[in-house]
């Protein structure tokens, strides 16, 4: 899929007031700095779509990006920072839980994980609660070019033996790195096959 437009719609803390309209939404989540806004500016090829820092938990909003006037990409606000204290945490759960459960032009849910990291606590209960929910979603591995490719197999494989104790079948994986662009073709293509099924399905039911 070739990038031909990206921009920025709106933000809110409103699941209520996200875009109108039947467009697919394929939405980012992730643990605060697991490198969410590079990815989504890696994607788009717009450094500046997503606002990056240093500092994490910095996304506090649902931002909407319209990609080739034809889907949203949506940037959420990340989960698990500790210091933004219990009652920041909930607010933030609150922002998560109601696109996540009451958007029905979610599409697709990709949770980005740090490849560097063996399965976290906390990446596994949200999985596990997309799971009890029938949350479609897939996986990003983030920051790929960080490790060497043995550690990298070994924490994927880690990661798959430890979801495979709940699930009986696998999620789509996905392995990206900001700095090289590796996996942007693979997850664009996934997202473009998504919405030719969406269209066929479309043009089945007319």
């Amino acid at each position: 899929m070739e990038i031909k437009s990206a921009e920025f719609v709106i933000s809110n803390t409103d699941v209520k007031k996200c875009p109108e309209g039947i467009r697919p939404e394929y939405a980012f989540i992730g643990r605060s700095n697991v490198g969410k806004s590079s990815l989504i500016n890696m994607l788009t090829a717009r450094k500046g779509l997503a606002m990056t820092s240093q500092k994490p938990g910095k996304t506090l909003l649902i931002n909407h990006f319209l990609i080739n006037k034809e889907w949203f990409l949506v940037d959420l606000p990340g989960y698990g920072f500790a210091q933004r204290g219990k009652e920041g945490r909930e607010n933030i759960r609150r922002i998560i839980e109601s696109y996540v459960l009451q958007r029905p032009q979610l599409t697709c849910l990709f949770v980005l994980l740090d490849c560097r990291h063996e399965p976290q606590k906390i990446d596994l209960e949200f999985m596990e609660w997309l799971g009890e929910n029938e949350v479609p979603f897939a996986i990003i591995f983030t920051k790929i070019d960080k490790i060497s490719r043995g550690r990298l197999t070994d924490n994927l494989n880690k990661y798959k033996e430890k979801l495979l104790e709940t699930w009986e079948e696998l999620p789509p994986i996905l392995l990206s790195s900001s700095e090289t662009k590796d996996g942007r073709e693979e997850i664009l293509d996934y997202i473009q096959s998504i919405n030719q099924q969406l269209r066929d399905e479309q043009l089945a039911m007319n």
